[in-house]
């Protein structure tokens, strides 16, 4: 242990804590702009810098460590000129256009900017010319607005291992992009959004269909179909004041109403049916020897990574397209008969915690209709701005109820979101499915909690199957690495692209790097579907009423020639760079 002092007040940490830990402990905040606990610690934004007594210059607190007798000071008047000195330097060469940023009021360098009183126009000189790169149809990259922090680039890195975004040129042309200058489209991004979730101010921000959206909503030959995602209702009550882990949904029903949506089905719902086709695929491979182990196929920037870094496992992963598409497919298929109408008069909207779901949609292999199977994605934070934008008082709404027959689920679709969800709601299904007996306990808990990745063997109908859940592609890197080379001997395995599941997806509220270093922000809202899962009267996807009918009198069997056709994709081998 180091006994220090910080502002007088003495404290004992261990040897190796930085100055910001050190200062934590004893309830003192050093505000930060660069640093992100477990992502960022380069000491680069000199936000943080503190007086230590008998240094010749201020330090860096969340990059200097103690010593045994320091003495620091953490807001002298020196502290605070250089902070705030800082700060307007960063406004001299920043697109200050703060009232219509995607940013307005939950920006860190706009919090910053007026705890300190800063003054915009105390410098001026030249201003980067920077172009956005709209290359994607899931994110935009606005360097205007980029503040150098390199938050996006230690994610894209360190969490994910993708790296594709770095620093680009020094000195003053410094900014983020590809290799050699390329459009993120041209690179191989797998679309996953966690630099967006990351980035202290508008730089990053998803491409926005809200417009789309309204317009369909506006043409009378159109029914428009709402259907969210299980992790939605999770997160778009945080952008309304409710407390991290407050379950939404009936709220988040009547808004859509009110938004305009003809229909307002649930994404659930088609959970449960990926769990009927994803289980008889498994349980195919088991019983006829096919290829194992098999790979989940929900996350859609998880499969682009596959397609990308590991295309010989491409026959390893599940032919069944994600629930976000399977739920486009049955509507313009199954559900426009049941109407009795075109399913080009259907315009179908997914409400998502996912930016790659918006590069999903314009897959190949993904229109089973004829037509696409979703027309428009919403992210969680798209969705909560239609909602401010339209003046609806979302906190004073009652609580509205999906509609039939596409609205119907059972707990295991809801769990979906979770890491570690879809292996225990394929298992629920599988084990019934092999033994032919029900379960006496439907709950898989050794493949529930954040932790990156979890194992688990079952004894299921005599058969030992050994499954494998990873989350954030660091992770899916260690296991793909496993099986490529063949030192494992899993059956199934479960990728999620984002860190802790779709609940963390890169289209979720953004938290302030403050709420991610002392929230366990992941399992409050992993909590919300396991508890509606535990309310659920049905919780095995085989249960659903209305999925037993569409197999009864629609698709036949699971796995049978029209599910194929409707419900299962394919893959490609993609180039890491174009020419």
């Amino acid at each position: 242990m180091v006994n220090i002092k910080i502002n007088n007040i003495p404290v004992s940490v261990e040897e190796g804590t930085t100055i910001l830990q050190a200062a934590k402990k004893i309830g003192i905040r050093i505000p930060t702009l660069c640093y992100m606990k477990d992502i960022n610690a380069i000491g680069a934004c000199r936000i943080c810098v503190v007086e230590v007594k008998g240094a010749r210059s201020l330090v860096a607190a969340c990059v200097y460590p103690v010593n045994e007798g320091m003495e620091v000071f953490t807001d002298t008047p020196k502290v605070r000129a250089s902070r705030k000195t800082t700060l307007e330097l960063i406004l001299s060469d920043h697109n200050k256009s703060c009232l219509s940023c995607d940013r307005n009021t939950h920006c860190e360098l706009q919090d910053l900017s007026y705890e300190y009183g800063c003054d915009i126009n105390r410098f001026s000189g030249e201003h980067h010319e920077c172009e956005k790169d709209v290359s994607t149809p899931y994110l935009v990259r606005d360097n205007s607005k980029c503040v150098l922090c390199r938050r996006c680039v230690a994610v894209c890195r360190k969490i994910q291992e993708v790296g594709v975004i770095g620093p680009v040129k020094r000195g003053f042309k410094t900014h983020i992009g590809c290799a050699f200058e390329n459009d993120l489209n041209d690179s191989p991004c797998v679309a996953c959004g966690q630099c967006i979730n990351v980035c202290p101010t508008g730089a990053l921000h998803e491409r926005e269909e809200i417009d789309e959206v309204r317009a369909a909503i506006a043409d009378p030959e159109k029914i428009v179909i709402a259907g969210p995602a299980p992790s939605v209702r999770a997160g778009l009550g945080e952008e309304f004041g409710y407390p991290m882990g407050t379950n939404v949904e009936g709220k988040m029903i009547t808004a859509l109403r009110m938004l305009g949506f003809d229909k307002v089905f649930d994404v659930n719902f088609s959970a449960d049916l990926t769990i009927m086709e994803e289980a008889n695929e498994l349980v195919e491979r088991i019983q006829k020897g096919g290829k194992l182990p098999m790979f989940t196929s929900c996350s859609p920037g998880w499969v682009r990574y596959l397609e990308y870094y590991y295309p010989e496992l491409i026959p390893n992963v599940s032919t069944c397209k994600s629930p976000q598409q399977m739920f486009g497919a049955i509507v313009k298929t199954y559900y426009a008969e049941k109407l009795g109408v075109d399913p080009s008069k259907l315009y179908v909207v997914s409400i998502m915690p996912c930016t790659a779901k918006k590069f999903e949609k314009g897959r190949p292999d993904q229109s089973a209709s004829g037509y696409p199977d979703i027309d428009a994605v919403l992210t969680t934070r798209e969705l909560a701005k239609m909602i401010k934008q339209n003046g609806i008082l979302f906190n004073e709404l009652v609580d509205g109820e999906v509609d039939s027959p596409l609205g119907i689920y059972t707990g295991a679709g809801v769990i979906f979101g979770a890491t570690g969800g879809v292996m225990e709601a394929a298992l629920r299904t599988a084990a019934e499915t092999i033994t032919g007996k029900p379960l006496e306990n439907v709950e898989f808990k050794k493949v529930r909690g954040t932790k990156g990745i979890k194992e688990a063997t079952y004894d299921i109908g005599g058969k030992t199957v050994k499954v494998a859940v990873a989350s954030g592609i660091a992770n899916a890197k260690k296991i793909c690495e496993k099986v490529s080379k063949g030192k494992c001997d899993y059956t199934f395995i479960e990728i999620m692209c984002c860190p802790g599941g779709c609940v963390n997806g890169g289209g979720q509220p953004i938290m302030s790097s403050v709420v991610r270093e002392n929230t366990d922000y992941k399992a409050l809202r992993a909590s919300v579907l396991y508890k509606a899962d535990k309310k659920c009267g049905l919780r095995k996807s085989h249960d659903n009423p209305v999925i037993k009918e569409i197999y009864d009198n629609y698709l036949g069997k699971p796995g049978s020639h029209k599910a194929h056709e409707i419900l299962h994709t394919s893959y490609v081998k993609r180039e890491r760079y174009k020419k």
